[in-house]
């Protein structure tokens, strides 16, 4: 009766199959040797090309796949940020200053807080200090804020102006001075002083024409500039 039960409950799960898979297989017991039989009777029919012991082989290593489809997983590329183009900030007038901006007192507080930078970046600017490590540091230091004077230029108009840096570009200088008047001095072929606390430094402007992200990783060589 037991038997008849297991049976019945076999036939009910395996009528739910398609027709054709529920015909080809065989109700058998629960037991492990007709178990056994079952499954290798399944594989012979379902994969004809493999001998017996090639079916063995495969159940006793390893799983056997019947079926396996693998899925393209598609992913999703993130976009990258695009930078404004030079057309564009020029466009957008980024860099800019507005005449109303052009006030000398605007900036006195830019001017004392790069004096304190210089300080910090010197270990104080202290008399003992060799004055090429000084030097070596304010070459490769940001001078926007610093205040500077033309010294020699090859265009007579530009010696004796002096200002706040408000912006340093490659080949540029961008001074206000103390009559409120913006100035560009151009690095080539001119000769700048910079003073904080007693120390004075030179730059000679046609080796400096880089910018100052590029000018924080530049090497700079003792070499001997040609006077103007």
């Amino acid at each position: 009766m037991q038997q008849e039960v297991k049976s019945s409950s076999s036939a009910l799960i395996y009528s739910l199959l398609p027709a054709p898979l529920a015909k080809s297989v065989d109700i058998q017991p629960q037991g492990t040797k007709e178990a056994e039989a079952f499954v290798n009777a399944f594989l012979k029919r379902s994969m004809p090309s493999l001998a017996d012991e090639a079916i063995q082989t495969k159940l006793k290593r390893k799983a056997l796949i019947l079926e396996y489809s693998r899925k393209k997983i598609k992913r999703k590329k993130k976009a990258k940020a695009k930078s404004l183009t030079a057309k564009q900030r020029r466009t957008m007038r980024l860099f800019e200053i507005k005449p109303e901006q052009q006030r000398y007192e605007l900036f006195v507080p830019l001017h004392e807080l790069w004096k304190q930078y210089i300080r910090d970046l010197c270990n104080g600017l202290r008399r003992d200090t060799k004055p090429h490590i000084i030097q070596t540091k304010l070459l490769k230091a940001d001078l926007h804020g610093a205040v500077v004077t033309v010294t020699k230029s090859k265009c007579p108009s530009y010696v004796g102006v002096k200002g706040i840096i408000l912006q340093e570009m490659k080949h540029i200088f961008k001074i206000i001075t103390k009559e409120d008047k913006l100035k560009v001095i151009p690095k080539a072929n001119s000769v700048f002083s910079v003073e904080i606390d007693g120390f004075v430094t030179y730059i000679y402007g046609s080796k400096f024409q880089l910018r100052s992200s590029e000018r924080s990783v530049k090497k700079f060589k003792p070499k001997g500039s040609i006077d103007l």
